[in-house]
């Protein structure tokens, strides 16, 4: 069994000028200079979380809410939440949020209770979430972007007793009505949320603001009662493929983790302000953002929408000194033209994924940043979560729970098993699937749906009747319990008996002159064995692509079966909600030219130039007329 091509041949970084390195991995004069004198600093704070957690066990009468409530007697004084003009005191946050917990408690709804929660970033949002919580109904936070299939799957998949729509949604909400099939006593429970009073309550349902009004402002009964195992939210994740699936987060979900991002990673201060740009249906924004600013009061300060152009001006209004990040976020600041100031704002540390290591230490010196604060996980319970908490360049950080990086054998689509059926672990600098251990069976959830959680589970790994979850993510050991994010396994494809991971190839290609932005993956020729590399190109201006400088470029930093044979333009990228570009219909398009308006350019077997890609070399292509 050849164990060795489960590594990822790109294993080398590439820094801004295209000069390819080694594998990245820590030495130990780095370890003993930095990591070693930084778990010095460390170890206290991660006793003290496991203390508060030991002292805090799932069936214990403590919640979200009760932590806002304390926050409102510790630091009444303090800024909670920040949203353009909007400014709240804790003490007012949760007086808000009491008005709201105090009426849908008029309203008869009670702990196990569900409510759907279709609205865009802003003030009411939390409100209502965490009123909800209170009261120890689950929140369904519906992407705001879905539309028709997805929402009307979404909403499905959660029904709620109740349904809070915002004024920005109702229009969209309204088209997948009449298929949700909801019940009569759903039918009165449609509410309304104004937004910028552009129309007026909508006939068939209640306007939410206008009712909590006159509501007590008082601490609810009910928020003594809720315990840490109580779900507190649903949150919608896709995965690679499919449609949404409603991941649980419990109360304890947010709470260890208001432990782990606010003390360990970030080490938030009551004086601290957390710019989140992120939307507050995903998990980055509640389980990230929310979940540090618990820890000690610190403040949120919410954007509607996340602007390049912008963020830095929002910044130094809220004065922040800290925000949440996903890589896209770092590259669009990083691409947007430099500015004099540009170093000259209040932010002293970010935390986040996605960070690449090509613009890494280029990005940290224009926007004077401190700490960057890398990490990597899932919204899912049970999945491994890695924290840069030693402020490592270039790294995601450790991990605190069971994990292993496996072999994985990309043509097969499986990790590699002995003949005994075990699993091998990868050596320091090589690359494979990150698998988090179950340790606790007994207590193991992720979905609601049973089904899917039982697919992303692996048993007998390396003894018997052992479970892990399987991330579908590519990482590589750097040592000293530090990994590096390589590449989603959807993403990843082989070519020429090799693997090729989409994350460097980008990270290589990105850093030509030429290219503002791009999307690579594998597309499949006919008559040819796995998958060639194509990349979609948005370009930095109108000026007229060097093809041949391109191609000496990417033929000098990337070996040659990562060299992309067709060249896609294209004029705008599809993104997901945390900003992502979407690759699936890219994929599927491939370099079909009877599909695509697109100017297309191919690389042809023993060809040393890209050439158009015309209907006569589309159709010897597809004829299998050229040996790629």
């Amino acid at each position: 069994m050849n164990d060795q091509k489960s590594e990822i041949p790109l294993s080398g970084e590439t820094t801004q000028n295209g000069e390819e390195t080694k594998p990245y991995v820590i030495s130990k004069e780095k370890y003993k200079a930095k990591i070693q004198p930084s778990w010095d600093e460390k170890t206290p704070l991660i006793l003290q979380g496991a203390a508060w957690i030991e002292a805090h066990p799932p069936e214990s009468k403590y919640s979200i809410g009760l932590r806002i409530e304390e926050h409102a007697v510790e630091y009444p004084d303090n800024w909670a939440l920040l949203y353009e003009d909007e400014k709240y005191t804790h003490k007012e946050f949760n007086e808000y949020i009491n008005r709201y917990a105090n009426y849908f408690i008029e309203l008869g709804l009670k702990r196990g209770d569900e409510a759907v929660v279709f609205v865009e970033n802003r003030s009411q949002y939390m409100f209502i979430i965490v009123a909800l919580g209170k009261l120890g109904v689950v929140s369904s936070l519906i992407n705001t972007n879905l539309r028709q299939i997805p929402l009307i799957h979404s909403m499905k998949h959660t029904p709620g007793k109740l349904y809070i729509i915002g004024e920005e949604l109702f229009q969209a909400f309204e088209e997948v009505k009449s298929k949700l099939e909801l019940s009569n006593e759903q039918k009165k429970m449609l509410f309304f949320l104004p937004d910028k009073g552009e129309m007026s309550t909508p006939e068939g349902y209640i306007n939410l603001k206008e009712k909590i009004k006159d509501s007590s402002t008082k601490n609810p009964p009910t928020t003594s009662e809720i315990i840490m195992d109580d779900p507190f939210v649903y949150i919608f994740t896709s995965g690679t493929t499919g449609l949404p699936k409603a991941a649980i987060l419990k109360q304890r979900s947010i709470l260890t983790a208001m432990n782990w991002w606010g003390a360990m990673v970030v080490g938030m201060k009551p004086e601290d302000i957390i710019y989140v740009t992120t939307p507050l249906f995903h998990s980055h924004g509640i389980k990230v953002a929310f979940a540090a600013a618990l820890y000690r009061g610190s403040a949120m300060a919410i954007a509607r929408k996340f602007s390049a152009s912008k963020f830095w001006d929002e910044a130094r209004k809220f004065n922040a000194n800290c925000f949440n990040y996903v890589g896209e976020i770092c590259r669009y600041l990083y691409n947007q033209p430099p500015k004099p100031n540009d170093g000259d704002n209040p932010i002293e540390k970010i935390v986040g994924n996605g960070l690449r290591p090509d613009i890494w230490m280029d990005f940290k010196k224009r926007f004077n940043i401190q700490e960057i604060r890398e990490f990597y996980g899932a919204t899912e319970d049970f999945v491994p979560n890695f924290a840069n908490i030693h402020n490592i360049d270039k790294s995601c950080g450790v991990c605190m729970t069971p994990y292993a990086i496996v072999r994985y054998d990309l043509e097969k689509d499986e990790p590699f098993r002995t003949e005994k059926g075990r699993m091998k672990k990868v050596k320091k600098g090589e690359v494979g699937l990150c698998l988090g251990q179950i340790v606790e069976p007994e207590k193991f959830y992720m979905y609601k749906d049973k089904e899917a959680t039982e697919k992303k589970v692996f048993r007998d790994v390396f003894r018997k009747e052992d479970m892990y979850i399987n991330t579908g993510d590519l990482l590589r050991d750097i040592g000293y319990g530090h990994v590096q994010f390589v590449d989603r396994l959807g993403d990843t494809f082989r070519w020429k008996g090799e693997n090729v991971s989409t994350e460097e190839v980008e990270s290589v290609i990105n850093t030509f002159h030429q290219i503002d932005m791009c999307s690579v993956y594998g597309v499949i020729i006919p008559h040819t064995e796995g998958r060639a590399g194509m990349v979609s190109i948005h370009k930095r201006n109108n000026d007229e692509f060097d093809f041949n400088e391109f191609l000496t470029f990417v033929q000098k930093y990337l070996p040659h079966y990562a060299v992309p044979k067709f060249i896609r333009f294209i004029t705008e990228f599809s993104f997901t909600a945390t900003h992502k570009i979407q690759k699936v219909k890219l994929k599927k398009e491939g370099f079909n030219i009877n599909e695509l308006d697109d100017p297309l350019s191919v690389l042809l077997p023993e060809s040393s130039e890209f050439v158009p890609l015309t209907n006569e070399i589309y159709e010897r292509i597809s004829q299998g007329k050229y040996r790629f």
